[in-house]
């Protein structure tokens, strides 16, 4: 073992970087033997209120500062590691360690997904590190299987579900029978969503996510405003029941296609195949599907957020740092990203759909939907009416159809809606098998 040691700077000390800086002290002696040498927390950089948390309390406080220009000239910290989450100023911290030739390790999914191209260019030309594995599955290995497992693969698809807290709620709704509502109180209640859950019910964590994989997957940038993206607060139980008659599960699956020189990437709710892979995977577990060329179809899956899982990630990608470090190794990441390759507008994508409706309870109503849906060349694949209300004569119709595109599904639903014998149209979910 060398005598030299190699210094980490911890930006935050929330959740996670409380945990990451447990670990560093805590697994000191094994992670010495992982990297050749000593790995030492020598800087953390807190906003003044972080000293009060009973950890900041037990750690040496000359390790503490509030001053981002006096963590950044610290000549001891050779890696800088970035748990304060959100944009900025995430973004302008990350930018100023590669500028200053330090080693960057990072769980923010945000900055990554909206930001990785300069991140990256950055990193190439101070010949640095840049390392984002906590960012998407938390402590899943995904962000190096994409960079380096798999880079002899042409990627054709990738289908996850990439957010804990809106799989539990959708697991509970499932197997419960319950609204979304109670569903998403319960994952309050036991932590798995946060009092303002917004990014995670309306799919803008998945969006993140989805984007910071299909940027790697296809070698092309891909941010989070090319991701089309619904959440999940307009499903109701009714849908799940109607969902398992028909042989479905219902899931918030991020995907990402690409095919003819261009990309597909979006985040909704989808009916899948009971019997699939995706279809079983329940509570705030996280899976990613990925289809390629020469691995025909790999499976990740695992705990996909939280303290321990991400914390794994963190200082796993620490540690890859402190190695290349050790070993006078700077930036391992020579590719940049194309841009020949378009994202496809989402109403050029083509999928079978679930729609759900109250319609008046007479004769011809199915016809005048039928010819509303044929008129756009989509066609039915299997109905569903039951009786809801008879004393005012209205019954709820469950169509299925056959493969359409999203642009004449659109225009047919339009359509629909001025139908005098359509109530309401309550719910509309595409379907992937």
């Amino acid at each position: 073992m060398n005598e030299q040691s190699i210094g980490v700077g911890l930006m935050g000390l929330g959740i996670v970087g409380g945990q990451v800086a447990r670990v560093l002290v805590d697994k000191a002696g094994d992670l010495a033997q992982q990297v050749g040498c000593p790995l030492v927390l020598r800087k953390v950089q807190v906003l003044a209120p972080d000293l009060t948390r009973p950890q900041a309390k037990e750690m040496d406080s000359r390790l503490f500062t509030t001053d981002d220009d006096e963590f950044f000239a610290d000549p001891e910290v050779d890696i800088v590691v970035e748990a304060i989450g959100g944009e900025n100023p995430a973004f302008q911290y990350l930018s100023r360690a590669l500028s200053s030739g330090k080693h960057v390790v990072t769980s923010n999914k945000e900055v990554i997904a909206k930001h990785m191209g300069e991140l990256l260019a950055l990193a190439q030309q101070y010949d640095v590190g840049l390392h984002y594995e906590a960012a998407v599955g938390g402590g899943i290995p995904l962000i190096m299987p994409f960079q380096r497992d798999l880079v002899a693969n042409e990627i054709k698809g990738i289908y996850a579900i990439i957010n804990g807290t809106t799989n539990y709620i959708l697991t509970r709704m499932a197997k419960e029978g319950i609204g979304f509502s109670s569903a998403l109180s319960r994952a309050q209640e036991l932590g798995y969503a946060e009092a303002n859950p917004e990014n995670d019910i309306e799919g803008i964590d998945a969006t993140y996510k989805i984007a910071i994989l299909a940027s790697l997957a296809f070698r092309t940038p891909v941010r989070p405003d090319d991701v089309y993206s619904e959440g999940i607060s307009q499903l109701n139980s009714r849908d799940f029941q109607y969902a398992r008659e028909l042989g479905f599960v219902i899931k918030l699956l991020a995907i990402a296609k690409e095919g003819n020189g261009s990309i597909e990437v979006r985040v909704h709710p989808v009916f899948i195949p009971e019997d699939s892979f995706l279809a079983k995977v329940d509570g705030v577990y996280n899976a990613v599907q990925v289809d390629g060329d020469l691995v025909d179809r790999v499976l990740f899956f695992g705990k996909g957020a939280g303290a321990l899982p991400t914390s794994s990630a963190v200082i796993a990608d620490t540690v890859s740092a402190a190695q290349d470090i050790a070993l006078g190794v700077g930036n391992r990441t020579k590719w940049k990203l194309e841009t020949s390759k378009t994202i496809k507008p989402m109403s050029e994508i083509e999928t079978k759909y679930y729609l759900r409706m109250n319609v008046t309870d007479r004769p011809g109503v199915l016809s005048q939907i039928a010819k509303v849906l044929g008129d756009r060349n989509i066609g039915i694949l299997s109905v569903i009416q039951k009786e809801t209300e008879s004393n005012i004569q209205t019954a709820e119709l469950v169509i299925m159809t056959h493969p359409a595109r999203e642009e004449a599904m659109q225009l047919a639903l339009g359509e629909l809606r001025q139908l005098n014998v359509v109530m309401e149209i309550n719910n509309f979910i595409r379907v992937e098998v």
